[in-house]
Formats: C-alpha cells, structure tokens, sequence
C-alpha cells in the first residue's frame, strides 16, 4: 500500500466535531467524480490523494441559482447562425492544420501535452511567428523559460516578428491583464502548469490551480472568439498531467510524441470539436527547428528495395494516413538457457505471438535462437497489420536468404497459422505502389481491394502460402537444399519451412 502523502490533512475528531450538525454528508472526487457517503483522504476509484471534498454547499443540496435572468440575445433559429465566424484559419503549418481540421478556430483552445523536449514550444514559438507574421497580433506568454531564453530559440528557427509580443509570466491576473492591453489575435501559454493565481490555494501546477487557470483563460477566449493554445505537462504513463477535466474543458487536445533519440516526431488529436481524431501529423525536429513532413515514408526505408536477408516492408495506418516502415530481424544461435526476444518500435506481445505460431505451426527452430526486431527511422508499429512482415523478416533471417525484391507484406498472424484480412488494405497498396514497390502479399479474404496499376498482389490464407509468396521457400531452394526440408506431417504440395 502507498503511503499518505505528507500535504493530505489528518481529520481529527476535533475537526469532525467542528463541522454543523446540518452540514451535507454526500462527498465526491474533484478528479474523478467517484463519490462517498463520507470522508476519506484518498479516492476509491482514482486512488488519487486529498481530492474528496463536500458535494453540495450549503443548503443540503439544493440548487444555489434559482432566480432567472433576462437573456442577453434571443434564441435563433439554428439555420440562422453565422458559420463564417466558427470558421477555421490555417497556421501555415500543414501537418497542424492537417491535425486540427483546418486551422485555429476563433475561440477555439487547444491544449498541446508532450514529454519535455519533444518540441512543443518549438512548434508553437514558429506557428505564432507565422501568425504575426501574416498580420496579426500574437502574444506569447512564457513561465517556463525567461524571456531572453525564448528570444534565443526564435532567433535561431527564424520568428523574429514585430508582431510577435512576449512576456514572462507566471500570475493569473497578470496574464489576463496582458490580455487586455494588448488584446492580440492568438495567445499561446507556455505552460498551464506554471501559471498561478493569488485567489485560489494551492501551489501552481495543483489540481484547483489548473483546473482555475485553464477556466480563466477558455472565459478570456469565448469572451473575445481569440483562439488559445495552451501547452500541458504529462505523467509518466503519457498522460495529460493535472486534474482529468482539463480535457473536457478544452476543445482539442493534442499529444505531441517522439523519441528522444529520433527527429521524427507525431501529432494526433486525441479530442477534437472541429475536426477528425484520426489524422497524424509529421515533423521533422532539427537545430533549426521543427518543419512538417509532407511524405514521412521516407524516413522509414532504407534497403527494402535492395534486398536483404532478415528485412521486410510493410505499410501501417496512422489515423488515415498510409505509412511505409521497413521490418529488421536478426535470429542468432545463443548458447543461453533463455534466448534473448529484444524489439524496438514493435510490440513485444506480437512478437512472442508470431515466433509461438512459427514453432507450432511450422517446427522452425527458435527454442535456441536469439531473436531482434526493429523498425527503421524510429518508428513505432503496434497495429496487428504488420504481423505478416514481422514474421517474413524472421524467416528471411534464419534462412539468411533475402525475400523477393520490390515486396510490401500486409496481414495479419492468427493462432492458427492463417493471414486475417486488414482495414484501409487499398490505400496501403497505393502508398507502396508510389514509394516504388511491385510485389506485395495481402490476406486472401481482403475485400474490394483496388491493386494499383503495375503491381502484382499475391493473396494467401496461411504462412506457407505468404513465405512461398516472399521467395523463401522456392522450389530452386529445395533442390539446392534438400536436406533442410522436413515434408512429413503436411499436406500435399505444401512444404515445411527449412531448419538449421
């Protein structure tokens, strides 16, 4: 069990007596919502820490606003409603806009959450020079970094704008009054975390001043249709950091990804009122800054045009964009009671899934082999599609015989031994086809699929098919090898793959 945090207060008997006998008893989690019929320091559901507070305020839960007021304008008929304001306005970053659905909408808030030094204020530091610089007023409020920080790094990527204004600010209300002195166009806070106010307890970054921040600044953005893009800080799981209804607060949340060891970074949108949450944007990270990545492709292959042993193209989807990864597996003989299973940019789970389907469906001695998987460009392929290259590059590699030139595998690995189909199999065919490659191996029971012109599709139901598919079990070979080819225990013209 975890232990008390030091800042949760003890409740003592003399606090309980203090409190009125009429006082309500329902109690509920300001994180979560789980609700109690009494008190307790840490919640039941979120198990997070001095969240449980009162329900109701006084008056044993009734409702506090009971007198109406007049309306500020007449309800309209919804036909009647001006669209050109919700109107959205391209950053003049294309993969952004392309996350976004268009642009910034006018009052729209964004909230940007990512690792520390993935790039996000890079990011946002260029589009708010790309505002200023078509003409509009951008102020930049920064309480991480100093201001002579911030001007180093626009020196540096070339957002040097006059007008682009910044300040160093961690006070709420000064924020707000920054707001209404320079009353700009677009207002980026770096971070929601480090901006505090004086009117709420609690240091900056708790859950109440986030929760106080974050609606300040979605009033100050309503108030006066000024997009705003907030930057968040995550946990250590990835999430957004602070309290879980900053989210629902927000019209779109964005989480900025990368590898520290790697350019590449992604943009998805987890949440979006104004557009699709299945589009991912590319960027290129660099000393000179963050540029998109129209044709990321690529980024990802290295030979798979020029044949190795032990590599394999396949082509994932992320959101609706088709993106070619190149497959690298090495099978090495280890000596170890325990062979070595290491990935990177693959799910470990697949990976143990596809070689237990190699050594029962197929006999390929792995028991004894050390096996490493990787992507090329540090990507990250998770989706069940690339079962099929993943398991080709191990059996282009324990053979040590390269698959055939040009070829794109897609499908994916059952239990059984056979290739299952998979979603968007067209567009992935006409992404392979533009990068260069002619052969590709899809699942048999793909429907409606659109080959593009030139290119010769292989359909297989199992892995002996897609293997004899790849050019790793050819007839040339058992010829030349005769004696590495079990064909007991199978059915007729099909045979086993060759062992060491």
């Amino acid at each position: 069990m975890s232990e008390r945090p030091a800042n949760v207060p003890r409740v003592t008997m003399s606090a309980a007596k203090a409190r009125p006998r009429n006082a309500p008893r329902g109690y509920r989690c300001t994180e979560c919502g789980w609700t109690a019929a009494k008190w307790v320091g840490r919640c039941g559901e979120c198990q997070a820490w001095g969240t449980v507070a009162e329900d109701a305020g006084p008056g044993g839960g009734a409702p506090r606003t009971v007198a109406a007021r007049p309306a500020g304008a007449p309800a309209r008929p919804i036909a009647e409603i001006d669209v050109e304001t919700a109107r959205a306005r391209p950053t003049g970053v294309d993969e952004l806009d392309r996350v976004l659905g268009g642009g910034l909408v006018p009052g729209a808030v964004v909230l940007m959450a990512g690792e520390p030094g993935v790039g996000k204020s890079t990011l946002l530091l260029d589009v708010a020079a790309r505002a200023a610089r078509g003409g509009r007023r951008v102020l930049y409020v920064t309480g991480e970094e100093s201001a002579g920080q911030v001007r180093l790094r626009a020196g540096r990527i070339g957002a040097l704008e006059p007008g682009l204004l910044l300040a160093d600010e961690t006070d709420l209300a000064t924020v707000l009054g920054h707001v209404e002195q320079v009353e700009p166009d677009l207002l980026v806070v770096d971070s929601v975390q480090t901006v505090a106010s004086d009117q709420v307890e609690g240091a900056a970054g708790g859950i109440t001043q986030v929760r106080e921040v974050a609606a300040a600044l979605i009033a100050a953005a309503k108030s006066r249709g000024m997009p705003v893009v907030i930057v968040g800080h995550v946990t250590k799981d990835g999430s957004v950091a602070g309290p879980r209804t900053l989210e629902h607060l927000v019209d779109v949340v964005c989480q900025f990804e990368g590898d520290r060891h790697s350019r590449l970074r992604l943009l998805r949108a987890t949440k979006n009122r104004f557009g699709p949450t299945d589009e991912v944007g590319c960027f290129d990270l660099s000393e000179k800054g963050i540029v998109g990545l129209p044709d990321p492709s690529g980024l990802f292959v290295l030979a798979a045009l020029h044949p190795t042993p032990g590599t394999c193209l396949t082509v994932t989807l992320e959101g609706r964009r088709p993106m070619a990864c190149e497959v690298q597996a090495l099978v090495a003989p280890t000596g170890a009671p325990n062979p070595r299973r290491t990935t990177s940019g693959i799910d470990g789970s697949r990976l143990a899934m596809v070689l237990a389907v190699l050594q029962r469906r197929f006999r390929l001695p792995l028991a004894g082999q050390d096996v490493y998987v990787s992507t090329v460009g540090g990507s990250r392929v998770v989706e069940p599609a690339s079962d099929l290259a993943v398991m080709l590059a191990v059996v282009s590699s324990h053979l040590d015989r390269p698959p055939a030139r040009g070829l794109v595998a897609i499908g994916e690995v059952g239990l059984a031994g056979e290739i299952r189909p998979v979603a968007g199999a067209s567009r992935r065919l006409a992404e392979a086809a533009r990068l260069g490659f002619r052969r590709a191996i899809v699942p048999a029971a793909t429907d409606e699929l659109v080959v593009p012109e030139g290119m010769h599709v292989a359909r297989v139901a199992d892995l002996p098919s897609a293997v004899q598919a790849a050019g790793l079990a050819t007839d040339e070979s058992r010829d030349e090898h005769p004696s590495r080819f079990v064909r007991d225990e199978l059915p007729d013209g099909v045979s086993r793959l060759p062992t060491r």
